[in-house]
């Protein structure tokens, strides 16, 4: 069984890993005061081309999520995200949790507009009987693989600002969206675009571990209490941060990301030789097909994929994910197996 059911099924890429062994036995400071996190630290402003950001390395996108709401927030301010986002279904409620209502605005690809955003303002800003929406959620790319340009992040940037609000941008995936040939955004943008994002790991070759990078300077004070408090602060935070350092270097993010978009490629291109048809177009590692359930059925016999709904009772739509560690024989493989089925 081969599966492509999500791009963390593998531990770490290789050279992350050998830069762990490589600073094991060397002994530092905890709670990431250590020159190992210090040098991962410098690696992101210098990819970002920005020095005057704070980074801060949590564990996962989830973590990331909860820490960033609650310390970005007050007790009676609101999250805005689309109905797809990632906080709203896939993390149990967690910003909910730490007491900030989310709310979620139908969107057809996953992505939010700045109307979307000024509707949901105007229509709750104006009274204290309502939780007042101070931050705008997205992800990029979304939870259907669609990506933001420049411009549409700019634009909602822009919207944010003028109504006294924060852009947020969950990163968890972000190393897909800055490789693709036909977007325009690039790591440096990014602390220009938004008011904080996270950089992704652990679905882009770490063991695990997400930067969060902080822009606006209203949002970063105490931020290291509100990670200590939530359990977020971690003794051996080194083991994190030294992998970001590897994945900054020699732009080993971006190629081992391009690999992820290559290999959802070429499913792609299989999949439409086959003749079926795709829930929404994702330019991305994450690709969303309809299929036959009688096909499906024979692909269950090698491949573990997602179930993402029906769309109708003999059409079953699937989440194929392809990773940095994804080979290129097994997409190949799968590309055969299907084009062989007989429907």
């Amino acid at each position: 069984m081969y599966s492509f059911k999500n791009d963390y099924s593998e531990i770490a890429h290789p050279k992350v890993l050998q830069r762990i062994v490589d600073t094991n036995m060397i002994q530092a400071e905890g709670y990431g005061l250590d020159e190992f996190s210090f040098e991962a630290i410098d690696a992101i402003k210098n990819k970002i081309k920005d020095n005057s950001v704070d980074v801060h390395f949590i564990s996962g996108g989830t973590q990331a999520n909860l820490l960033a709401t609650a310390a970005f927030l007050r007790a009676h301010e609101a999250v805005i995200s689309a109905e797809s986002g990632h906080i709203v279904g896939s993390e149990t409620g967690a910003i909910e949790a730490t007491g900030h209502k989310v709310f979620t605005v139908p969107t057809q690809d996953g992505k939010l507009t700045a109307d979307m955003v000024k509707s949901v303002f105007d229509a709750h800003h104006q009274t204290n009987f309502s939780p007042y929406p101070r931050l705008v959620y997205i992800s990029n790319p979304t939870e259907l693989g669609t990506v933001y340009d420049k411009n549409e992040l700019k634009s909602l940037h822009d919207c944010c600002r003028e109504l006294g609000i924060y852009l947020f941008v969950d990163g968890a995936r972000i190393g897909c969206a800055l490789t693709l040939d036909k977007n325009d955004l690039v790591f440096e943008d990014m602390p220009k675009v938004c008011d904080a994002f996270y950089i992704g790991g652990t679905k882009n070759g770490a063991m695990y571990g997400e930067a969060l990078v902080i822009k606006n300077e209203n949002l970063k004070g105490h931020f290291r209490w509100h990670l200590k408090q939530r359990g977020g602060l971690l003794s051996k935070t080194r083991a994190m941060s030294v992998q970001f350092t590897e994945l900054m270097n020699n732009n080993l993010y971006e190629n081992i990301a391009k690999h992820a978009n290559l290999m959802s490629d070429i499913l792609r291109e299989g999949i439409t030789k086959a003749g079926y048809s795709f829930y929404v177009n994702s330019p991305t590692n994450q690709i969303f097909v309809e299929l036959p359930n009688k096909v499906l059925k024979e692909l269950d016999k090698k491949y573990i994929y997602t179930i993402w709904g029906q769309l109708d009772e003999n059409i079953t739509v699937i989440r194929l994910i392809t990773s940095w560690a994804t080979p290129k024989e097994k997409v190949e493989e799968f590309v055969r197996d299907l084009l062989s089925i007989e429907v």
